[in-house]
């Protein structure tokens, strides 16, 4: 009988800690930030923990419409993932966007930008949240970078003034939530 109340007691242990594991893995995703561009508002929302910040931006020097291609000097639109931080950038402090994205890669495929591998490289990149591959004809090295937000004058990224990119690099973490809306 000793032996079975071991083996019963060890069992419930086993499920208190897969609980409790559960429980901090969900509140590690709620503590993630937010970060919403408006690119009709020129607006970075930065929101975590119930704390909320807003930002002006400068845009691609093309800022209406989706970014589609490789040198159209679009901003993206869509949902995307911080993929890393530098530091060292030319353009003050930056934050990796993990575009292109499964939806853009999808887009490039029908429209004959892209091969199916590179979907397939890019779709899986963005399952991991992971940076996706930056060398294929939709482009890449997508940033929120600083050096101003005066005008749109970018590539694609999205431009903060220095003070307010210094924030947001101080704040956001790799991994967290990027929703690009028009």
């Amino acid at each position: 009988m000793r032996h079975h109340l071991t083996a019963v007691a060890k069992a419930w242990l086993r499920t208190v800690i897969a609980v409790l594991i559960l429980s901090l893995l969900c509140a590690t995703d709620a503590m993630a930030a937010e970060i919403t561009v408006s690119k009709a508002k020129r607006i970075l929302k930065y929101r975590e923990d119930g704390v909320s910040r807003e930002f002006p931006i400068g845009l691609g020097n093309a800022p209406v419409g989706r970014k589609s291609r490789q040198g159209d000097r679009k901003t993206p639109e869509g949902t995307y993932y911080v993929t890393h931080k530098n530091s060292k950038s030319q353009f003050y402090l930056s934050l990796g966007i993990s575009y292109p994205n499964a939806d853009d890669a999808k887009a490039g495929l029908e429209s004959g930008l892209i091969t199916p591998a590179q979907y397939a490289a890019i779709e899986e990149a963005d399952r991991q949240r992971q940076s996706p591959p930056q060398n294929t004809r939709l482009g890449g090295d997508i940033f929120i970078h600083g050096r101003g937000a005066q005008s749109d004058w970018t590539w694609g990224c999205i431009a903060l003034d220095d003070e307010d990119m210094k924030f947001l690099f101080e704040h956001a973490r790799v991994g967290d939530k990027v929703s690009i809306v028009e």
